[in-house]
């Protein structure tokens, strides 16, 4: 899959197992390769230069169908057989000519066969979790982990079946006691069957099923690969947690929410339910609809993927968070900005095919129409290998056209971690804003075990540019899509009980942000597409472990986790950001490249950094060193600091601390947002 576009969300579901992926994603935008085909079968092309007439010319005397005006890059698009791209190359003087090469379809790979569903059912002393097998014939269950904590007071298990969809039931065992650990040989068919675990007793004070999900540790042995129950969270359907990890609930209770602000989502299509397509207030708030894979306005609100949905859901579901103990959320809502308003472009077809071609065009409506529907943000949650470098490559050419015309382009990593120079194109482009997931490990009030999971892409960039640029969460997030879209019936296990779809990867961390992008735009219309990045990367939270080096290198956590309230009141828009030359880079005269340098070990090199990077890797989990943010980390030490937060300890992050706390402090004397 590394010579094809793909949405950015990797085969994984919690818990965060990157080698034991269930399904591949295949929204497929084919990449441009250089060399030339020996199959003589119908291939795409795009042609650049100076003279449209004259490419239009030379396509149609190769025997081309024309079916892409693409003037954002000087090109046009179309269909030759391939026998022809040869002699087209060599009649086309002074034109460039890419191809787009078409591999065959793949079957979705699976490393495990069998995979359970995201949560448990409790009726009573029965507890019922969903396994699904995607075999068309039985697999061997060959061994069984099960766990309870006694504070629960179910006493013995006292059966434990194994119900198919036929309704046949067999008994696995009976009568044990925790922990249980059993080898042996059971067959599950095919299809969905469920594990029937009877306690003795029940609980007298029923807990809600997340608790005894978070309680209990089960797991399933299938030959080479293991099944595993994972945590869940409490009242999830009610309430989606990331929100707060990215610090939109402290502009929501400010009554930031995004309003008037146009997102454009270049992805699958969007589901027509109230809760993306109405806003808080309940008005529409679609203005348009662009199908670029018709190069038309869209005739209707469609989603036959489920990606493009899932990512609306997590920029601006406006479905308000559940009721609340704490009063201070009462205002909260799911989606980042729930006020936004959506403007979905539809590139990918519905089994997510899709080619470069319609992408560049989507891009192209979308500065053509930035005006009319407002679009300041658009959100690109895909990537591929890089073929060129990113002044090279058409399709981060009209990438470079969005930013030159004001846009926020914000673009996920990719999921090709956690090799060094994985991140994909169109993330590469130095100018947008280049996002890496995080996972908050089930527990999004406590962010010890907070961390960078291994199928996050890495930088540098082939022109050592140093990429994400930030991280935000990306594990385990829930959204809507259409439960009859390609990406849910190929994943029932990844939908909750109550109908939400859960999906893990860099292309929801990019929705995340795209989201965080437009509320600061309503906050601050005046800001320009530089000036939010900067906001974004001078206020993110970077790993620190207690000897005062980095966590993660700036190559896997950028400047570190997002959050929208720190963006706002404490980030800065002078970055280097506001040095790049985005003339000299459309012009591609003089290549631009980034300080990352290889070392002697081929390692890649950062001069200058603020802090040493740690050696020893970064826990997958808790960790009894790693914090997230210099504010944590400084506080964290114990120190005793005088009024004037001077400390004699050489820490470089102490001087960063007391700036942060004296502009904050400031704030509070001056304050329109209480914090």
């Amino acid at each position: 899959m590394r010579d094809r576009y793909a949405v950015a969300t990797p085969p994984l579901v919690p818990p965060i197992r990157p080698s034991v992926g269930t399904f591949a994603l295949a929204l497929t935008l084919l990449t441009p390769l250089c060399a030339t085909t020996s199959v003589a079968e119908p291939i795409q092309v795009l042609l650049q230069g100076d003279d449209p007439q004259a490419m239009r010319e030379v396509l149609q005397a190769h025997g081309g169908h024309l079916t892409h005006e693409l003037r954002i890059i000087d090109g046009i698009g179309g269909w030759i057989d391939g026998s022809q791209l040869d002699p087209l190359r060599q009649a086309a003087k002074n034109t460039r000519v890419v191809e787009d090469f078409n591999p065959p379809a793949e079957p979705p790979e699976r490393d495990c066969p069998v995979d359970g569903a995201l949560d448990i059912e409790l009726h009573g002393n029965t507890a019922r979790w969903n396994i699904h097998s995607f075999r068309t014939d039985t697999t061997s269950l060959t061994g069984i982990n099960i766990e309870w904590v006694e504070s629960l007071e179910l006493g013995k298990l006292e059966n434990l079946s194994l119900r198919d969809a036929t309704g046949k039931s067999q008994t696995l065992f009976e009568d044990r006691d925790s922990p249980i650990a059993l080898s042996g040989s059971w067959l599950l068919p095919a299809g969905i069957s469920q594990l029937e675990l009877q306690f003795e007793n029940a609980p007298q004070k029923p807990p809600l099923p997340s608790a005894l999900q978070n309680a209990l540790t089960l797991s399933l042995d299938f030959g080479d690969c293991r099944v595993e129950l994972p945590k869940a969270y409490s009242n999830n359907h009610r309430d989606f947690y990331y929100p707060r990890v990215a610090g939109a609930d402290f502009l929501h209770r400010a009554g930031i929410t995004g309003k008037g602000v146009g997102v454009a989502i270049l992805d699958s299509g969007l589901w027509a339910v109230d809760a993306l397509t109405l806003d808080t207030q309940g008005q529409w708030r679609v203005p348009a609809h662009f199908n670029a894979l018709l190069g038309e306005p869209g005739p209707r609100l469609i989603d036959a993927s489920g990606h493009g949905s899932h990512m609306a859901s997590i920029i601006a579901n406006s479905d308000p968070v559940g009721p609340q103990s704490d009063e201070n959320r009462g205002n909260n809502f799911k989606g980042i900005a729930p006020d936004a308003q959506l403007i979905p472009v539809t590139a990918f077809s519905a089994q997510s095919g899709g080619d470069f071609l319609d992408i560049i065009r989507g891009i192209q409506w979308v500065i053509e129409n930035r005006e009319a529907y407002n679009i300041r943000v658009l959100n690109l949650s895909i990537s591929a290998e890089p073929r060129f470098f990113y002044w090279e490559d058409p399709l981060n050419q009209a990438v470079l056209k969005a930013w030159k015309a004001g846009l926020v382009v914000v673009a996920a990593a990719g999921n090709e971690g956690p090799s060094w120079e994985s991140v994909g194109s169109p993330g590469n482009n130095p100018f947008v804003i280049t996002v890496g997931a995080l996972t908050d490990s089930w527990t999004p009030e406590d962010p010890i075990d907070d961390f960078i999971p291994d199928f996050s892409s890495r930088g540098p960039t082939s022109a050592g540019h140093i990429k994400p640029d930030v991280v935000a969460p990306g594990g385990h997030i829930t959204g809507l899509l259409p439960p009859d879209s390609a990406l849910a019936m190929e994943s029932p296990n990844y939908q909750l009980r109550t109908g939400e779809f859960v999906f893990t990867g860099s292309s929801q961390a990019a929705a995340v942000v795209s989201g965080l992008a437009a509320l600061l735009l309503e906050a601050r219309p005046e800001l320009s597409n530089d000036d939010i990045k900067c906001l974004l990367i001078t206020s993110a939270l970077p790993a620190i472990n207690r000897d005062g080096d980095l966590a993660y290198s700036p190559l896997v956590q950028g400047a570190g986790l997002v959050n929208g309230g720190r963006a706002l009141t404490l980030g800065a828009t002078e970055c280097s950001q506001q040095y790049r030359d985005i003339d000299a880079a459309l012009a591609a005269e003089v290549p631009q490249m980034g300080p990352v340098r290889r070392g002697e070990d081929g390692s890649p090199v950062i001069p200058g950094l603020l802090a040493n990077v740690a050696r020893a890797p970064a826990a997958k989990g808790p960790s009894d060193t790693r914090v997230w943010g210099i504010k944590a980390h400084v506080e964290r030490l114990g120190d005793e600091l005088d009024a004037s937060g001077a400390c004699p300890a050489p820490d470089p992050w102490r001087a960063l601390y007391v700036a942060e706390r004296e502009k904050f402090q400031k704030l509070l004397q001056n304050a329109t947002i209480a914090p």
